[in-house]
């Protein structure tokens, strides 16, 4: 029997506003309010396969991505930092395990779990807490987070998944990486990377992702064989040519990836 590649799926490519801003009448929030490809909900991506299926992160666009996929339970989600647009869904995915009559499993590093539950402090009655800052096995995949710079917004954490020879990362929450950030980054088939802007124009004092120009020079260095750029503001155009490298893309709504 043919044993079927394991498949990552964008559920969400959006930064912390998600697109379009309900203020905002640029043309990247018109096209995307008439549901076009801009339309962006917060950064979250599902990975399927024979061995199991989890989520990574679980913003407030949780349950519209339920609704979206056909699914009325998911039990695994790792979580990267406890910032709204990455946990603000845990209360509607708590009361589904509680009407379900099912536990769901978070797996966070145990910082991060202490910041979730000072915000959510009911969600043990519907969810089992797992501390993974010692590395997990989620699906068959052997997981190692470690602490990120997330510019003004502190600290987020990045995740590198090896199964069966593959290795990615998924890091969408971090700016001016320090050698020691980098080091997992290297060595991969493919890295999922933040970048809010094409070219953020703002103090960097005031910023917290890279942007795309900064990302591409980052990309030089560390050389996965293919990179996709998610955690997106109203500021990138998907019907835009970037000029961007064969091996590197733009990631939207719905967009699976192979990870073989």
């Amino acid at each position: 029997m043919v044993r079927k590649a394991d498949q990552l799926t964008f559920w969400g490519t959006g930064d912390a506003m998600g697109v379009p801003r309900v203020y905002c009448e640029c043309g990247v929030c018109q096209e995307a309010r008439q549901q076009g490809i801009n339309r962006r909900y917060r950064s979250s991506v599902m990975l399927e396969s024979v061995d199991g299926t989890f989520l990574i992160d679980c913003g407030p666009d949780w349950r519209e991505a339920m609704e979206r996929n056909g699914l009325r339970f998911v039990e695994h989600i790792l979580v990267t930092h406890a910032h709204f647009d990455h946990i603000g869904g845990l209360p509607e995915w708590a009361d589904s395990c509680r009407w379900l009559n099912r536990r769901g499993q978070l797996y966070a590093p145990q910082e991060v779990i202490d910041m979730i539950l000072r915000q959510y402090p009911w969600l043990p009655g519907q969810l089992d807490m797992h501390a993974v800052d010692q590395g997990l096995q989620l699906a068959g995949w052997h997981i190692e987070g470690w602490k990120v710079f997330h510019g003004k917004n502190g600290f987020s954490y990045a995740y590198r998944l090896t199964k069966q020879g593959y290795a990615w990362a998924y890091c969408s929450d971090a700016i001016a990486l320090p050698e020691e950030q980098k080091a997992p980054l290297h060595g991969l088939d493919l890295l999922i990377l933040g970048t809010s802007f094409y070219e953020e124009k703002a103090e960097f004092s005031t910023r917290s992702v890279y942007d795309v120009k900064e990302a591409l020079e980052l990309l030089q260095e560390l050389r996965p064989k293919r990179s996709l750029f998610t955690h997106m503001s109203h500021d990138i155009d998907l019907r835009c040519d970037y000029g961007l490298p064969d091996n590197v893309g733009l990631a939207d709504i719905g967009m699976t990836v192979l990870l073989k």
